[in-house]
This record gives structure tokens, C-alpha cells and sequence, in this order.
């Protein structure tokens, strides 16, 4: 058995939690208000800004058995890096505030699953990365769209009139990407790095998930 399929049949059920949470579930139907996808988008920012980072600090830490990982690391900041620009774009196509989103910190579920990624990829092993990817990609791939769609009708706006550049182009994107990261993760042979990565996917899903919770992006409303 391929550890790809070991890592879905470890992380599923975190996957599911999330898909099955309430506030995802009418997310899903019926959308967010405006304020709550502007709230989304602000705590969006700042995952999507230290990806490249986060990245980069695994790659330094690959040795030479890693080398196609460290590749693939490298290849992947050249397609990310500037993204966190696109969600700014959806910001204010919106009418929110920019300088805002970019100077106030996120939301206390993403600050901890930055600073876990961070902590995991310097401190623990540098595959933990993978974990990282597979969740955000898995995220964008299976949902992204489907949000999209679903917000853009709630705040009655088309999907192509702005403020949807980041989900919708993300959509495809990580689809193709999600791909190769399952050739990727079929080449980890060493347990320590297999554990690394099922660590890492678990604790991401965990954290996406506690978005949309009482303490997730909702409470930047309240700011």
C-alpha cells in the first residue's frame, strides 16, 4: 500500500470534521455575509502569506535524500509566491480594508497553525511540509469553488466580478498540484518522515477546522 493512501486513511477523519462542522455545512448552502467573507479573507491572507516561507525554511532543512522534495519545494514557491497579492485584490474588490488585513494579526486558529508549520518544518522534520500542502491543497481543490460559488450568491455578486480570484483560480490550480503532490508522497519510504507528514496533516486539518468555530474568522467581526 502506497503512502498516499496510508496518509487519506490517517487524516480522513480529520477531513470529515471539518466538511461535517455546522458552520461549513451553511457555508456550503447558503454562503457567508459579506462581513464574515471579508472576516475569511483577512484570516486567508495571512495563511496564504507565510506559505512561501514555510516552504522555504523546509527546503533548506532537506538533505540530499531529500532531494526531490527540496525540488519540488523550490518549484512550487516559484508558482505560489505573490498569491497572498491576489487575496488583497479580492479585499478590496469588496470595499474592505487592505492596510487592515495586512497589519492586524489573524485569527487565533491560524496563528497557531502558522506557528506549528513553522515549528514543525525547523524543529521536527522538514516532510512535515507535505502535511501542510496536502491540507491547504485538498481545502482549496474539493471546496474551493463550491465556496465560492455559494458566497457570491449570498452577497449577490457573479463569481467573475471580483473578489473570488484567489478561491476560484485555486480551485483548478490545486487540483493539478494535489497530482503531484500524490507522486511525491508515494516516494517516502522513511518512517520518521511518514510520521512527520500524518502529524502535520492532523494538526492542520485540526486547526482549518477551528476556523469556523466560535473563536475562528468570526471574531474578527468583533474587532
Amino acid at each position: 500500500m502506497s503512502f498516499f493512501i496510508t496518509l487519506v486513511e490517517n487524516s480522513d477523519d480529520s477531513r470529515r470534521a471539518i466538511e461535517t462542522a455546522p458552520k461549513v455545512q451553511s457555508m456550503l448552502r447558503s454562503g457567508l455575509k459579506l462581513a464574515e467573507y471579508r472576516a475569511f479573507l483577512h484570516d486567508l491572507y495571512h495563511i496564504v502569506w507565510h506559505f512561501c516561507p514555510i516552504m522555504a525554511v523546509a527546503a533548506a532543512r532537506c538533505d540530499d535524500g531529500l532531494r526531490d522534495i527540496r525540488y519540488e519545494l523550490y518549484e512550487r514557491i516559484g508558482e505560489e509566491k505573490g498569491h497572498e497579492a491576489w487575496v488583497l485584490e479580492d479585499v478590496a474588490a469588496l470595499g474592505g480594508d487592505v492596510e487592515r488585513v495586512r497589519v492586524t494579526p489573524p485569527s487565533a486558529p491560524v496563528q497557531a497553525m502558522i506557528g506549528f508549520n513553522y515549528y514543525a518544518c525547523e524543529h521536527g522534520h522538514p516532510c512535515a511540509v507535505l502535511g501542510m500542502l496536502y491540507v491547504l491543497e485538498v481545502v482549496a481543490s474539493v471546496y474551493g469553488g463550491k465556496v465560492a460559488d455559494s458566497i457570491a450568491r449570498a452577497i449577490g455578486r457573479e463569481v467573475d466580478a471580483g473578489g473570488f480570484r484567489f478561491l476560484s483560480s485555486h480551485a483548478t490550480m490545486d487540483a493539478d498540484h494535489m497530482a503531484k503532490l500524490n507522486v511525491l508522497l508515494k516516494s517516502i519510504e522513511q518512517p520518521a518522515a511518514q510520521a512527520a507528514v500524518i502529524n502535520a496533516t492532523q494538526v492542520n486539518f485540526h486547526q482549518f477546522g477551528q476556523l469556523f468555530s466560535e473563536g475562528g474568522f468570526v471574531s474578527h467581526l468583533a474587532r
